[in-house]
């Protein structure tokens, strides 16, 4: 009886140290698709301007460009202690969002010259690192931290390569063995580029230059499977 004491007790210890020493469930490869809306922004660093080749102050202003978004994304969570796990992935949306409107006014003298021109924000991508916390079994609360890139259009013909850094945090559950959806909100800054424009003959020469930043905020909701 003692003995079957003892082996019923090793037992019993040694399903709670391999029950303790499983892999938290988002450990490994995983993929996932998102969608969602996201609100674009671009902002005015300066501008200079030349009506015949004389200086003028040059005033302008742009229009947010919202529209639904989506990404898609390949990552790795390593276990890094218990219920802490560290991510690494990469991020790619292919489409492009809305265009805005933008105006540029100088004045010079008595005469006032209004431009209006179009810009969008095209593809992007992400590249993040990601620590997380397990929220019981099936859950994973994480943040996001990355290098990112996009193609940005400006005064109609110019398209920029513009590269910053990105934040975001999240939210995954799994409703079965590999499957889970997720909910994440996110920021990007962009940076920003140096655009020119000069207007064509038939009337006073304008030529101008503007240093813009571009940034974003989205929400994503999606679902995700874990290899």
């Amino acid at each position: 009886m003692n003995k079957l004491k003892f082996i019923l007790a090793a037992s019993t210890i040694f399903l709670a140290n391999a029950s303790f020493a499983q892999e938290p469930k988002f450990q490994g490869a995983f993929g996932q698709l998102g969608i969602g809306y996201e609100a674009v922004s671009q902002t005015q660093q300066s501008a200079t301007g030349a009506v015949n080749f004389t200086p003028v102050p040059v005033n302008t202003s742009s229009n947010n460009a919202n529209s639904v978004t989506g990404t898609f994304a390949l990552g790795w969570y390593q276990n890094i202690t218990k219920g802490f796990l560290l991510g690494i992935g990469v991020e790619y949306s292919p489409f492009a969002g809305s265009a805005a409107n933008k105006t540029a006014t100088v004045q010079a003298g008595p005469m006032v010259i209004s431009n209006n021109y179009r810009w969008q924000k095209k593809e992007s991508y992400n590249i993040f690192l990601s620590p997380a916390v397990m929220v019981g079994t099936d859950g994973l609360a994480y943040a996001k931290i990355g290098y990112t890139g996009a193609k940005a259009t400006d005064f109609t013909t110019r398209t920029d390569n513009l590269t910053g850094y990105s934040l975001g945090v999240g939210y995954k559950q799994f409703f079965n063995d590999d499957w889970y959806g997720f909910v994440e909100f996110n920021y990007a800054n962009y940076g920003k580029a140096t655009m020119t424009v000069t207007d064509p003959p038939g009337g006073p020469r304008f030529d101008g230059v503007a240093t813009n930043g571009l940034a974003t905020y989205n929400g994503l909701v999606g679902i995700g499977y874990r290899f």
